[in-house]
């Protein structure tokens, strides 16, 4: 076993000392691991901040108590520290990469996404991914030597986690075996990288249900047909008769993410034992070994199947996404026809439409409804 800062690592586990580096050398940071550092600088930096501003499901104005992308990703690092703990993989880099998995998403969410990459067609497209790459690799001014957050390779090949053919190749293409490779040979990414994965399936799925039924969109009657969730509000019934309301959903949704939880480490557990990879990189060639068994991941499926037919398709959040998609349309437009409308450091590069891109996808969802309205006399959303 590995040992640093008192947690024991399995041989499969990334060790941090013995990191693929980073794109920039620096010395080591005497009290902590490059893990260690990567997640504080991910937390100190500004894209982080804003994540508290942006949409998960419902609007930021939409109400107070509902999930941002910030709250989803640290249920995500919680998640995933606690089941990286009992798979004596490396906490620290699946705190990392949860906390900058949604670093590079629009404002209003997979709306705002789908009418910024519409809008990008003809220059490449956008993926927020790629974009959370480029947030940490380049998008972030903190520092004097170099652009971006210069993270190690681990938590970068964790941030990207989806990644087109076309894209990946032009990564490698300026970074040979870096952290598009495994897009082209098929290949996977560490087992930290594939814990927040799954780490952020339970996240969204737990919390969508609790908006959800909050918002009022859904209902635990029409719950009742998930075996997912069913089977743990039937639970809570027989050991507290009469619960009901906001107690008997929590009740439900926290036993639910127990099970979720228990069933990766124990699936997880049999297939490390089942390809008994000898090291990190061992793990990286294998199948994806972080896993919900069989039965779970087929709950887990039909759990997602019922949020999007019946909360992301709500008319209600049709609507309000079809608001947001013209905002988005809107800017972009105004900003690629005028470029010097948007803050001075963008409206300067070369590249416009990427810069266009690169400063919608920045901004909070309130920001970007504000220079909407001061733009174009509209107020939407409101």
């Amino acid at each position: 076993m590995l040992q640093l800062s008192g947690q024991a690592l399995a041989p499969y586990a990334c060790d941090p000392q013995a990191s693929r580096g980073r794109r920039h050398a620096e010395a080591d940071a005497p009290t902590r691991s490059a893990f260690q550092r990567d997640r504080d600088r991910i937390v100190h930096s500004t894209a982080f901040r804003r994540l508290v501003y942006k949409t998960q499901v419902f609007l930021n104005h939409e109400g107070d108590l509902f999930r941002t992308r910030l709250t989803h990703s640290l249920e995500v690092a919680q998640l995933g520290r606690s089941i990286a703990r009992s798979l004596q993989l490396d906490e620290d880099l699946v705190e990392a990469i949860a906390l900058a998995h949604d670093l590079g998403h629009t404002p209003f969410g997979h709306a705002g996404q789908d009418a910024l990459n519409d809008c990008m067609a003809p220059h490449g497209g956008f993926e927020h991914n790629l974009q959370s790459l480029r947030v940490v690799d380049a998008l972030e001014e903190r520092y004097a030597a170099f652009d971006g957050l210069n993270l190690c390779f681990e938590t970068r090949e964790g941030v990207l986690k989806h990644c087109s053919l076309a894209n990946a190749r032009a990564i490698e293409a300026a970074e040979p075996n870096g952290v598009a490779r495994r897009f082209i040979d098929r290949t996977q990414p560490s087992l930290e990288a594939q814990l927040c994965n799954l780490a952020d399936e339970i996240a969204y799925n737990a919390h969508d249900i609790d908006d959800g039924v909050r918002s009022g969109l859904i209902t635990l009657d029409q719950l009742a047909d998930i075996d997912l969730f069913e089977r743990f509000r039937h639970e809570a019934l027989r050991e507290y008769p009469g619960l009901s309301g906001r107690r008997l959903l929590y009740e439900a949704i926290r036993r639910m993410l127990s099970a979720q939880v228990y069933d990766v480490i124990d699936a997880t557990r049999a297939a490390l034992v089942e390809h008994r990879p000898a090291d990190a990189d061992a793990a990286r060639r294998a199948p994806a070994l972080v896993r919900f068994g069989e039965r779970m991941r087929e709950q887990s499926t039909e759990l997602k199947r019922f949020l999007f037919s019946n909360l992301y398709r709500h008319p209600q959040v049709v609507h309000t996404t079809g608001q947001a998609r013209q905002v988005v349309r809107d800017l972009f437009a105004l900003y690629n026809n005028e470029p010097g409308l948007m803050q001075s450091g963008f409206a300067q590069r070369s590249d416009s439409a990427r810069s266009v891109a690169d400063y919608i996808a920045g901004m909070t969802d309130r920001f970007a409804l504000r220079e909407h309205e001061r733009l174009t006399g509209q107020r939407l959303l409101a």
